[in-house]
This record gives C-alpha cells, structure tokens and sequence, in this order.
C-alpha cells in the first residue's frame, strides 16, 4: 500500500471509529459464519461448530484490538484513554488542579506578554507583500565625514559615522542608475505638523513619500489612491493620503472623504486616498497621519538655507529604500559594490567637502523588512533583560510545581506499582505521568494566553507618555499563540522530568507495601534540589531588584542643576507657510509677552531644545585663539533672555542674556562650568570668541543635566534665540500654581496672537523628567514584582518539603521525644534542615548573581553591579523569610505527641 493510502486509511480509521467499529464487527461475523458453516457441513454438530469457530477466531474484541493496532491506531487509543484518565485525576483534586492551572497561567502568561513585545522590536515586519525583498540603503564614513548638515539618524561608535540620510540630489542619481531595484523610492518621517479639519488645529506626525513609494510598496489604500509620480512634482496640486486613524476621528470613516479638502501647516491639501488599518508608513515605532508627496517639502516644510531641501546637496535628510529584484544573483554585496561607485561619483559632483572633513561614505545596503527601525536599537538590550526575568519566573513556577507533583506520585506510588505488577511497562507507567503534566501546562497555556493577551500593551503604556502616545503597538497574532503552545510543552516536559525519573526508579515489591520508605526518599531529595534551586533564581531576581530600585531611586536623587517644580512646558512650530524664520522671532516674542501676562504666571522663556528631554544639539566649538582643532565640539542651545531666570540656573561669571541681546547687536554667548573647564582650563573665559560666527562669551553658569538624567552635564553653550532663526522651539513657564485652570489661559493667551497654533506636547517640567526615567521604572516595578512572586514560591517550597519531612518522620520524631529528647531540639533539628537548603540556594545565587550582573551593567546608575548593600540585602530578606516558612513545620513537630506519633503511618 502506497504512502498516501496509509495516510488516507489512518485518517478514515481515526476520524470515522463508530463506522470502522461496525465495518470491523461485519466482517468478524462473516468470517465466524463462515467457518461455523464450514464445520458443521463436515459433519460437526452446530454448537460445538461455534464453539470451536471461537476458539480458533478469537472474540470479537481480540479481532477488533489487533485490527486497531495493525492500522497504527493503538497509541492513538492508548492516549486518548491516558488523557480520560488525567482529567478524571485532576477532577478528583480540584484545589490542586486550580493552584497548578493559575501558577502556570502567571508563568506562561508573562513570557507570552514579553514575547509579544520582543516579536515586535525584533520580528515584526511591515506589513507589506514580500517585505523580506525591501532594503534599506545607508553610509558609513570616518568621524571626518564630509556632509555639512544632517537630518535623521546618526551613530558615530567605533570611530566610524553612520547614517541612513541622503539629499535629494543623491536619491535621484541612484534611482536613475540601477537596474537592479523594482525600483529605489524614499520617505522622511515628519515628526511634528500641523493637521486643520473643520477649524480645529491638532499636532499630527507626519511622511513625505516619493511618487513611486506606493508603487515600490505594493500597497494599494482602502479607499482612493496612493500618491503617484504624477503628483511628486513641484507646483501640482497639493495631495494627500490618510492613515485609517486619521480617517476614522476626524471623518468616522465616511466614504465621502475622498475629495475633501483639509489645511496642513496652513495650506489647502485634497484628500485622494485612506490607507489599510495595517499600513502605517516606512517604521516600526511611529504612526504617519497624513502622507504628502516629496514636492510638497519647500512649500509645507521649508528648511535649511533656501528653505527647499530637494535642490540643496549639502542637507541629507532623506531615507531610501528599494524593493530588490528577484534574483539569485543579486545579492547585497552586489548592490553596495554597484552602488557605491555612482553614488561616490555623486557625492564629489555635489557636496562642499571641506578641509579637515573629507572622508568619504560608502554605501552600505541592510534589510529593510522593518523599514527605518529605531525601535530595535532602543529596546534591544532591555528586551533580552526581560526575557531573562520571564525565563527565571516560569522555572520558579514549574519548580514549585513539580514539588507538588512530586508529593502526588509519592502518594500514588501503589497504584504505579499495582500497574506495573499487573503487566504494564514503566515506559507506559511514564506516558501517563507525562501526559497528566502536560495537561496541566497546556490548561496553563489557555490561561496564558488570555493574560498575554491582556497584558499586550501593559508595557508599551507604561514606557510612554500622555502627551507623545504609544510608540509600540504589539500584534497578538499566530505567531504568539505557537509560542506560547510551543512553551506550555516544553514545561509539561519539564514537570514530568522528576516524576518519571522517579517512577522508573521505583520497586515494584516495595511500592505495593505500607509505609515503605524507599520512594519517600527519593522525593525528598529531588524536592531539596528543586527548592534549592527556587532559592536560587530568587535571590538573583531579589537581587536585580534591588539593583534596578536603587538605579531609580540614584537618579532621581542626582542633581540636575536647575528647579523643575511648577514649569509648564509646551511647543510651538509656526508653519513656515506663514511663517519665514525672520517672521518668527517677532512671533515668538508676541506669544512670551501674552504669556507672562497671564495671572498666575511668575515667568516665561523658551529653548530650542528642553533639558531632560532627550533631546540635543551638538555643533562644533573652535576657539578665534587658538589653532583650529576639527574634533573639538559642545552641545547648543538656543533660549530666551529670561532662560536662566525662569529655570533657576545660577550665572556664576559675567552676566544673563538682556533684552538688548538681538539681531543686529554683537553675537554673545553664555558657556557653563563644564565647558569652561575643558576648553579655559585656568583662563577666564569672559570676552573671549569662538566658531567662525565670534559668539562672544559674556557669562558662565552652572552646569545642569542636558540630555537625561543618567548623563553627566555635557559641555554646552548657550545662544540668545533672538540672534538666530528658530522656529520649532519649547516654551517654558514658571508658574504660581498648575492645574487645568491655568493650561486653559496660556492656551487662551497663544490664541491672541494665533488661533491656528496648537500647543504640542504640554506637560510639566517634572512630567518630563519622569518620563525620561520610564525605563528604570519599568525594571524596577517588574524587578520587584518578579521578586516578590520568586520568594513567594520559594517560601511555599520551603514550606512544603519541611512540612512533608515532618509528616515522613512524625514516628521518628516520636521514638527520639519518647527517649527524652527536649521539644527545642526537634524544633532546631527541623529549622536546621530547612536552613541548610536555604544556605546552599543563597551561595549559588549569589554566585549566580554576581555572574549575571555584569550583563546589565550599562543600565545601571550610581553602583556597581557587584553592588554588596543590594546583594546583602537581598540575602537577608530571603533568608529571613525561609525560615520563617521552615519554622512552622519545625514547630508542629515540636509540638508532637509521642504517643500519638508512634502509632502514625
């Protein structure tokens, strides 16, 4: 019989029983008739003719057995009747049934709710058709590199530049000089614009995509079209194309939107497509609204010296991707080693390559599945922590559970044995064991399920902020559930490990006994490693705990340099439509004059980037006096003349920005301490130039924390924003109060000078740092919490063995009370015990911990990993607690009767 008539056989036979039962009984009657006749026509009489057909044929239930197993259907039968079995057993101790169900659900659930997230950080692709052809272009160059200006992602580790920003200039040459991309488009993620529908202005993010990004994409909206090349052309009508969100708040999701006409940054925009709910741009992390085409950038966002960024080869700002062609011959290296020497060429022809900034980049091609992904970079490390704590949760569980399990076969050790006597194989004995557990853990992985499922966005809500949204949202798809299906196997495996390396260990003579003692010590030592162990991994989740709170509670004890409470801070971005960067200082200075007449408000300022807010702008630091040094570079930023009043920064040297401070006055600055130490050293910096623009110094302030708390104070000078042209800048404003009330009257006083201009992104000054700490705090709450269930099980652990040794031994503990023995000695016998184990599980935990330590050192502040006050204290509180949990089975067994205890089986 053919492979495929097995399979069809099996199949039937499987699926149909009822009618192979009567197929199989027809058949068995026929051949019985048969042969009965064949007897009696030889002259046997009738009932001993069937009596002697039966002897021969066997009964129909032999007849049918062997049929079933010659169709392979005999393990099959087996399993279902050990699966009956299971649940009946399980249905006989529902208290324990519902502990080991819910200890697994915990368990299984959180490594679900971490794979969630992991799987969108480090697997999830865009959702697009064939997503794995995408690739992503991108530069590496020496620290030296020779663009001028640069909008977008930017590393410089290991001595090397990266990016993944090109002009314009550069897209077009390549688009036009390579075959082997279907074909090469770009995007650039616009993090702030301004959306107005039906006179309601709102802060939305952004993308500008060129006219082959649908096509390149394979994607096709909802509703209406995508941008095509026909419209990313300059001077077209401006287009645009809806993400489904936009689409379903503002227009619930009415058909007749297509047409529309809606103002972005000012300006008319006509509606002509929405997009899938699954499509939500070139990233991972964040969510474009609205879609323009590429032309639309001079006219909607005007930047850099000309205000248009597509004629302009010094400015890279552009992302580029490309669907690559299906071909085995194309390979990556192939499309750097074809790219590279036109886009050298390129690079030459069109970039001011300046003295001491002249090295070159070369292109490098990467996947581009995930799009532009910064996600990955972020979260990267802290995801592998996470999946560490998870992995450290379930095993606690599945110890705990295992001793139970332990303690349930000790107790059914006759009714093994009694099978094993009456002719089953322990192999046998050991399959219904396994799957008893692994029933277990896959009721536990239903529930895991659910609480995944629950939990998806637990964390992605508690890494993000009110005023800027989730920046993850994690798919609960097929993939999670075969993960989750994939570990509730795996740790019924785990369960039935030591229950069927007991069982196969058993005497078959000596389980049919009462009493017998020979399984009993086996449990015990396998339930003493597994609580070590629990004390183990416990004091290392303790310990990471303890490391991580004291992380956070360091960091928000660490000076930053100026008074956070009561600062209201809010951003303005003035469409550049309406809007030149000339007209923009006047503009800024009508909306400071508004605020600070509103009652309640002490004083206000702004800041081209806010402090704790990671946020930064680095820009080069060359002294007139001194020999020109191209590595030498400090953090800007450009404030208000009230900057350091309203933020309480103490001016240590010289004097605070003033009023006179303005365009056509001499240029001045105002450094802190660290950059006065690193570049004056010993000389007063006062009166003293640098860059080419002779920002004079007329001040020097304290040092404050720049870009988050965790970084020291970099060196930073600051400008007077009314001697450049920012547009996109953070208002700060120390108010008498906070509340509603007032967040209403400085909404109220923008709208004096501009009703068109939201406020993006209000929060306090302290709402801004917290957030920055969100990391830490995420650590430190799962830490913790993580830590409290481990002791928890461990305590149970603890508890359990001691208290099944003081049931074990209750006619020991009898004999030695009936000899004279005092109750204190029982009690330190039993409490001896039970500090044992908790010593051994504290050595190798801490060992443990001191290993495991060293992997997150970088997420640490103000202590090493080795740090003894964490590692000390985590000791003492789990041992304290052990013996807490061993002192009470230690007591009853002080508290034993002698009498009593000497008739105890």
């Amino acid at each position: 019989m053919s492979l495929p008539s097995r399979l069809h056989s099996f199949a039937s036979s499987l699926f149909h029983r009822a009618e192979l039962d009567r197929n199989m009984e027809a058949e068995f009657r026929f051949h019985f008739d048969k042969y009965a006749e064949q007897l009696i026509q030889s002259g046997i009489a009738p009932d001993e003719a069937r009596r002697r057909a039966r002897l021969e044929l066997g009964s129909l239930a032999t007849q049918k057995e062997n049929c079933r197993r010659s169709l392979g259907l005999r393990l099959w039968d087996e399993l279902i009747a050990d699966i009956r079995f299971g649940v009946r057993m399980l249905r006989k101790s529902p208290a324990f049934a519902i502990i080991a169900v819910l200890s697994l659900a915990l368990g299984i659930g959180v490594n679900t709710t971490i794979f969630t997230l992991a799987k969108s950080v480090l697997l999830d692709r865009l959702q697009v058709p064939d997503p794995d052809q995408l690739r992503l272009l991108s530069w590496t160059s020496g620290k030296n590199f020779a663009m001028e200006s640069l909008w977008g992602n930017f590393s410089d580790e290991g001595g090397a530049a990266h990016s993944s920003s090109f002009s314009y200039p550069v897209y077009k040459a390549l688009r036009n000089q390579t075959n082997m991309f279907q074909p090469l488009f770009a995007f650039k993620d616009i993090s702030q614009m301004t959306a107005t529908v039906d006179g309601r202005a709102e802060a939305i993010y952004g993308e500008l995509v060129s006219g082959n990004f649908y096509d390149g994409m394979r994607i096709h909206p909802a509703l209406g079209r995508g941008i095509s090349p026909a419209d990313d052309v300059e001077g077209k009508a401006n287009v645009a194309v809806l993400s489904d969100a936009f689409w379903a708040r503002h227009f619930a999701r009415s058909p007749d939107v297509i047409g529309k006409t809606i103002n972005i940054n000012l300006l008319p925009v006509t509606i002509v497509g929405v997009n899938h709910p699954s499509f939500t741009g070139a990233e991972m992390s964040r969510f474009p609204e609205v879609f323009l085409p590429l032309s639309a950038q001079p006219t909607f966002l005007p930047r850099g010296k000309t205000g248009n960024l597509l004629t302009d080869p010094n400015s890279w700002w552009l992302q580029i991707i490309g669907r690559r062609i299906d071909s085995p011959n194309v390979s990556d290296s192939a499309l750097e080693s074809a790219l590279d020497t036109p886009f050298l060429q390129v690079v030459k022809s069109t970039v001011t390559i300046k003295e001491g900034h002249d090295d070159l980049p070369h292109i490098r091609v990467q996947p581009g599945r995930r799009g532009l992904d910064y996600a990955k970079e972020e979260f990267i490390r802290p995801i592998y922590v996470l999946i560490a704590l998870v992995v450290f949760v379930l095993l606690i569980a599945c110890a705990n559970l295992a001793n139970l399990l332990l303690a349930r076969s000790t107790a059914r050790q006759r009714e093994m044995s009694v099978r094993v006597a009456m002719g089953a194989s322990r192999m046998r004995v050991v399959r219904q064991v396994v799957t008893e557990s692994l029933l277990l853990s896959l009721a536990g992985g239903v529930g895991g399920v659910i609480l995944g499922y629950l939990l998806r966005n637990l964390l992605p809500r508690l890494s993000s902020n009110p005023w800027e949204g989730i920046g993850l949202h994690p798919r609960f798809d097929l993939y999670v559930i075969l993960f989750t299906l994939g570990v509730s196997v795996v740790t019924g495996l785990l369960l039935s490990i030591p229950q069927a390396f007991q069982g196969r260990r058993e005497d078959v003579s000596s389980g049919l006994k009462e009493g017998t003692r020979s399984t009993a010590s086996g449990h015990n030592f396998a339930s003493k490693a597994l609580v070590i162990f629990q004390i183990s991994v416990s004091l290392v989740l303790l310990f990471g705990a303890g490391l991580f709170l004291k992380t956070l509670s360091n960091l928000r004890a660490a000076p930053i340099g100026f008074q956070p409470d009561r600062i209201v801070l809010f951003e303005i971005d003035p469409p550049r439509s309406r809007y030149t960067p000339e007209a923009s200082l006047p503009l800024h200075q009508k909306i400071l004059d508004a605020l600070v007449a509103v009652p309640g408000v002490q004083s206000a300022t702004l800041s081209s980037d806010p402090l704790v807010a990671q946020d930064s702008s680095i820009n080069r630091f060359q002294r007139n006096d001194r020999p020109k040094d191209s590595k030498a570079e400090a953090w800007e930023n450009n404030v208000g003349s009230n900057f350091f009043q309203t933020l309480q920064i103490p001016i240590l040297a010289g004097r605070s920005f003033s009023s006179s401070d303005i365009l056509t006055s001499p240029k001045v600055a105002i450094i802190n301490q660290k950059l006065a130490h690193k570049y004056f050293a010993d000389e007063n910096p006062i009166g003293k130039t640098f860059n080419k623009e002779k920002y004079e110094i007329v001040g020097v302030c304290g040092d404050t924390k720049y870009e988050d708390l965790k970084s020291e104070a970099p060196p930073t000078f600051f400008l007077p924003y009314t001697q450049s042209f920012e547009a996109n800048v953070t208002y700060e404003v120390r108010t008498f109060a906070t509340g509603a009330e007032i967040l209403k009257s400085l909404q109220q006083a923008v709208a004096t000078v501009d009703k068109d201009l939201p406020l993006i992104h209000i929060r306090t000054q302290n709402e801004q740092i917290d957030a920055t700490l969100s990391g830490q705090r995420i650590f430190a709450l799962l830490t913790s919490a993580f830590g409290v269930l481990a002791l928890i099980l461990a305590c149970i652990g603890i508890y359990g063995i001691m208290a099944y040794t003081v049931t074990r031994r209750t006619n020991e503990i009898g004999i030695r009370m009936a000899l004279g023995a005092p109750r204190s000695k029982v009690l330190r016998m039993i409490l001896g015990e039970a500090s044992i184990l908790t010593i051994i599980g504290v050595v190798i935990g801490v060992v443990t911990s001191l290993f495991l330590a060293r992997l997150v050192t970088t997420m640490l502040y103000g202590l090493k990993p080795s740090d003894p006050a964490a590692l000390s204290s985590a000791a003492f509180v789990l041992v304290a607690i052990a013996l807490v949990a061993g002192w009470l089975p230690a007591r009853r067994a002080s508290q034993v009767d002698p009498m009593d205890a000497l008739r105890h089986e």
